[in-house]
């Protein structure tokens, strides 16, 4: 199974995510195609396998950074963003797969997407440390903080995937600019004066709903 997985991956690099086709890779295999449904019962339960296996990869990138956000929040988050773009760089044909839709009718199955629900929950955790450290505004670790920041972190992906695909996360012309979206960030949810010692002193975080939004 995990022999097909490869190939399928490589078979989509060459003509694309979305024309996948189980008879080429049972070519490349060494197989009948029938017998590749032993394996596999359709061409979505490939990308389904395909969807789990990108979003595990994904999220374990993450966790020696989730480790570190005691330490220090905002340089784990930064250095949890450098090695989630690098890992696209390294998959892109994955990474389209999971964070774009080129495949028309495709939805991965509650198994598949566990991962990623994991993968924001990370986000939620890591943002909500550097709330409680000072390090942002409450309101960093509300729904639309997650969705900004996410904004920020695909749209960076998505120009270097879709206009410079081959060069590495430290070289694109686009994900160069992945840190001074992340510095940006930081700014528009920089906390108020005063708001980190009432963390501290109080031990939890004024709620959005109860500050005026942060602004750059």
């Amino acid at each position: 199974m995990q022999e097909i997985l490869d190939v399928a991956v490589e078979v989509m690099a060459e003509e694309g995510v979305a024309a996948l086709s189980l008879a080429e890779v049972a070519r490349r295999v060494g197989m009948r195609p029938p017998s590749l449904y032993q394996y596999f019962p359709s061409k979505m339960a490939v990308y389904d396998a395909l969807f789990e296996r990108g979003m595990r990869q994904a999220v374990e990138v993450l966790d020696p950074y989730l480790a570190r956000l005691s330490e220090d929040p905002r340089s784990a988050i930064t250095a949890g963003q450098e090695a989630t773009i690098t890992w696209v760089m390294t998959n892109p044909v994955l990474a389209q797969l999971l964070y774009w839709r080129p495949v028309p009718g495709f939805e991965p199955s509650p198994r598949a997407f566990e991962p990623a629900v994991r993968q924001l929950e990370a986000l939620r955790t890591a943002l909500q440390a550097a709330v409680d450290a000072g390090q942002l505004a409450s309101a960093a670790a509300s729904e639309e903080g997650v969705a900004l920041y996410t904004v920020l972190t695909s749209g960076v992906i998505s120009q270097q995937l879709s206009n410079e695909p081959s060069p590495s996360a430290g070289e694109g012309r686009f994900t160069r600019l992945a840190q001074t979206a992340l510095d940006m960030f930081f700014r528009y949810f920089a906390p108020e004066e005063g708001e980190s010692d009432d963390h501290i002193l109080r031990g939890s975080r004024t709620p959005a709903a109860d500050r005026p939004r942060p602004v750059g």
